[in-house]
């Protein structure tokens, strides 16, 4: 790989500067998952948000599954809803990395947040995440008069192996036939075990956060068998679905320098060969987790898009609950 470092925005050496350099191991990950988790930060003075815990049931024959909801104070209208899924290589992370930020979201968008805490990977494969994350979707759906939510306005969101977990929820859901989603919010998704083997990679994405060496052990770890093994269910790998058809509209960003550019490049151009509408964006200088930088331009315009874009799928700017394009 050649070196990308002069291609970085300058305002983000900082917080690339931030991350610890280490190489992902058995061994590393209870490390890595102990450390306090890069946040965005968020002033909660004044937010009219309600947030609490619940224990929901979980898939067939697995233990039940926690979820962290956000509910807006305000009653009266019914109100879209928001799945957020984590990310985290599906190996780490957790739904409470997510509260500042995901109070803020109820609050901006006077919507419903539901963060999923899903099992992680190696100590739970394939298929155990994505049937947590389905189970969530199941409960969010049926608990909408609850939380007077409009069933037809309920999108799910996943950044890094949350995308992954999100897009292949999509793909789940269109199957399965028996939950709606109004659109899926990606934001740099791993969704392609096959490009830990791409014989042509990309020379100057992947070389910082998430490396092509972590990204073996991530799809490894979730898969239990090697990256590009054949048979890869699009459950686990949505890049690896032949057909993309019937999805809902898709918001997709991704940095120029992450190593998930290519694989999302793809998703996006096949999504809207088979009818789907798609706003991608591509954030130059930018490297994977580049958007959770508290002052650099280019991630608050990445969260100036995204929260748009969520205003405008959630039906707060047209009243289109999702069917407009993002």
């Amino acid at each position: 790989m050649t070196s990308s470092r002069h291609l970085v925005d300058p305002e983000l050496h900082a917080l690339l500067d931030s991350f610890p350099e280490f190489e992902l191991s058995d061994a590393i990950l209870p490390l890595m998952r102990a450390a306090p988790p890069f946040t965005l930060d968020a002033d909660q003075d004044g937010f009219a948000v309600v947030s609490s815990q619940r224990v929901i049931p979980g898939p067939d024959g697995a233990p039940n599954v926690e979820v962290l909801l956000h509910v807006p104070a305000e009653t009266g209208a019914l109100r879209g809803a928001l799945l957020h899924i984590h990310g985290g290589g599906y190996i780490a992370g957790s739904a409470e990395m997510g509260v500042p930020a995901h109070r803020l979201l109820a609050n901006s968008l006077g919507a419903v947040v539901v963060s999923v805490q899903y099992r992680l990977a190696p100590e739970t494969r394939f298929p155990g995440a994505i049937e947590d994350c389905y189970a969530a979707l199941a409960w969010l759906t049926r608990s909408c008069a609850e939380f007077a939510i409009d069933p037809a306005r309920i999108g799910v969101m996943g950044e890094s192996a949350g995308g992954g977990l999100a897009a292949s929820l999509a793909l789940m859901a269109r199957d399965r036939g028996e939950y709606a989603l109004a659109f899926q919010h990606l934001i740099y998704p791993m969704i392609d075990d096959r490009t830990c083997l791409d014989p042509d990679p990309h020379p100057f994405a992947g070389e910082f956060i998430w490396t092509p060496h972590s990204n073996v052990f991530g799809w490894g770890a979730l898969l239990g068998v090697a990256p590009g093994s054949p048979d890869v269910s699009p459950y686990a790998a949505a890049a690896r679905a032949a057909d993309l058809s019937r999805l809902p509209p898709t918001y997709l960003a991704v940095g120029a320098l992450d190593l998930f550019l290519e694989e999302n490049f793809e998703y996006a151009r096949r999504l809207t060969r088979h009818g789907v509408c798609v706003e991608l964006h591509v954030y130059p200088g930018a490297f994977h987790a580049f958007n959770i930088s508290p002052d650099a331009q280019i991630s608050l315009q990445a969260q100036r898009d995204s929260l748009k874009a969520l205003s405008r799928a959630l039906g707060q700017e047209n009243g289109s609950g999702g069917s407009e394009p993002l």
